[in-house]
């Protein structure tokens, strides 16, 4: 059965070697605002009054290294931001601050730039074009061409000045790419049993995932993990994706089909995780993706 269209991805949880010094990145660079702390151990950041986009923990991680060669786990997390203006400060900002990227690009359905967190986790940021230029033609539309930057500071009147006010309301987290062991079993697990569209491929090598006829909200692939297992402990890594579900019987009717698929659900104090084949762990929660007020247990 096919996932409700109106899935989207909700928080991204990352393991950190230095709680500082992420909060400095992520809200210092990237302009996300502290929304709770618990010392050095724990942080949310969010944007637009949004519970939180990105949990941030040192639980299992505390002075440890960047993701692990050669395992599966995030390829990158990505940041949707509203328009092409908000894309363009977000450029003149990382090049103020001496941020290398790692990556720029035109993708067609979208623009994107490409950087790294003091962990290595792997960040895109970008901004989608009117869904009217690539609906219903992702799989023809999505592309990798070199990105017009000098087009996007052009966005702004003057970018050596434009004063920078915070991530507007409409930031949202936007798509999460895994890297995975195989893409066969991934196409099963994520189409299959989980019920997402699969809006894309690259023949063995990539695959894309999506919900009411988006063009991704998960990619995979083996570009550097092919037959590789998960990240040992105590490695900077990606600690759980959440999937977010319009509401709780939808979520139940998902996690009811992994579970008939033998893939058992885990408890968790975060809620209930499901782990694709590569050990990828998914928080499947149930609500909206719109700024609320909300109690967030991290234990």
């Amino acid at each position: 059965m096919t996932i409700d269209p109106r899935v989207d991805i909700g928080h991204v949880h990352l393991k950190v070697s230095d709680l500082e010094r992420s909060l400095e990145f992520y809200c210092g660079v990237l302009g996300f605002e502290l929304q709770q702390r618990w010392g050095e151990q724990a942080a949310f950041v969010s944007a637009g009054g949004y519970h939180h986009h990105i949990g941030l923990n040192t639980w299992e991680s505390l002075g440890g290294p960047p993701p692990a060669p050669g395992t599966t786990g995030l390829y990158h997390v990505a940041i949707r931001y509203p328009d092409r203006a908000t894309l363009g400060d977000a450029l003149r900002r990382l090049v103020a601050a001496r941020v290398p990227l790692q990556g720029a690009s035109d993708h067609g359905v979208s623009e994107a730039l490409y950087l790294a967190d003091p962990d290595g986790h792997g960040i895109e940021i970008y901004w989608d074009r009117p869904r009217a230029v690539w609906d219903g033609q992702v799989d023809r539309r999505l592309t990798t061409l070199p990105l017009d930057a000098d087009g996007l500071l052009n966005e702004l009147d003057d970018p050596a000045a434009e004063p920078f006010e915070g991530l507007p309301g409409g930031t949202r987290m936007g798509h999460v790419h895994l890297r995975v062991a195989e893409i066969p079993e991934t196409i099963e697990f994520y189409r299959d049993v989980l019920g997402f569209e699969l809006s894309a491929a690259l023949g063995g090598q990539a695959a894309f995932f999506a919900a009411g006829g988006y063009h991704h909200h998960i990619g995979a692939n083996i570009w550097e993990s092919a037959g590789a297992s998960a990240p040992p402990p105590g490695f900077a890594a990606l600690r759980h994706a959440t999937i977010l579900l319009p509401d709780v019987g939808e979520r139940d009717r998902v996690l009811a089909q992994v579970a008939e698929s033998g893939r058992e659900p885990e408890e968790n104090p975060d809620g209930l995780l499901v782990r694709d084949p590569s050990g990828n762990a998914l928080l499947l929660t149930a609500g909206r993706p719109d700024p609320v007020e909300a109690r967030v247990d991290v234990r």
